[in-house]
C-alpha cells in the first residue's frame, strides 16, 4: 500500500496495489503490521457499513474523550466526498480540513485519527461505506459540528438544496460553539 500524507499532520489517503486482469481485480483492503509499519499503530475492532442515496450528507460526528475513535474508511460502490476536520484546540491546523473523493474505482482510503470530526457526502445514485473504528460507539459520547460552518467552509460537492440530512445532523454547532472537543498536547491513544 501506498501511503499519501495530506496537509493535515496524522490524516492519510491509502492507495492500494490493485492486482487486475480478464477476470477481475485483487486488492489486500487492510493488514495490521503493514498499517502499524507505514501510518501509525491502531487496533481496530469494529467494522461499519453504510448504505446511503445521493445527496445523503453525514456528518460532522465525533466520539468524545475516552470514547474517540480513529477510523479507517472506504467505498465500496459509488462516490462520496469524505472530510476530517481538526477538532483539536491549540493544533496549529485547528478548523482546517482534508477532503478526499473515495470510490469504488479509485479504491482509496481514509485514515482519519482521533481528535478529529468526520463526515462525507454522497456523489452518486447510492453508495455503499465501509469503515473500521478503533473503538466502540457509545452514544452517550456523541459530538458533532455543523456540516456547513461558514468558518470551515467546506465545499460538499453538492448544491445546498440536494443535501439530505438527518434530523440529528441539522441542529449541531458551529465549532466555535461546540463543547468537549480535543487539546492538541492531550495525547489521544493513552
Amino acid at each position: 500500500m501506498e501511503v499519501i500524507k495530506t496537509e493535515i499532520e496524522g490524516v492519510c489517503i491509502i492507495k492500494p496495489r490493485i492486482f487486475g486482469d480478464e477476470r477481475g481485480y485483487f486488492f489486500e483492503s487492510y493488514s495490521q503490521r503493514e498499517f502499524d509499519e507505514k501510518v501509525r499503530p491502531v487496533n481496530f475492532i469494529q467494522d461499519n457499513e453504510s448504505k446511503s442515496k445521493y445527496g445523503v450528507l453525514r456528518g460532522l460526528h465525533f466520539q468524545k474523550g475516552k470514547f474517540a475513535q480513529s477510523k479507517l474508511v472506504r467505498v465500496v460502490r459509488g462516490r462520496v466526498l469524505d472530510v476530517a476536520v481538526d477538532i483539536r484546540r491549540g493544533s496549529p491546523t485547528f478548523g482546517k480540513y482534508v477532503a478526499v473523493e473515495l470510490s469504488e474505482e479509485n479504491k482509496l482510503q481514509f485514515f482519519i485519527p482521533r481528535g478529529f470530526a468526520h463526515g462525507f457526502s454522497v456523489l452518486s445514485e447510492e453508495a455503499v461505506f465501509q469503515y473500521k473504528c478503533d473503538n466502540f460507539y457509545a452514544p452517550q459520547e456523541e459530538g458533532a459540528i455543523a456540516w456547513n460552518d461558514p468558518a470551515v467552509g467546506i465545499d460538499w460537492k453538492l448544491n445546498p438544496g440536494e443535501v439530505i440530512l438527518s434530523d440529528k445532523d441539522k441542529c449541531h454547532p458551529l465549532l466555535k460553539d461546540a463543547l468537549c472537543l480535543f487539546d492538541y498536547n492531550e495525547d489521544l491513544y493513552k
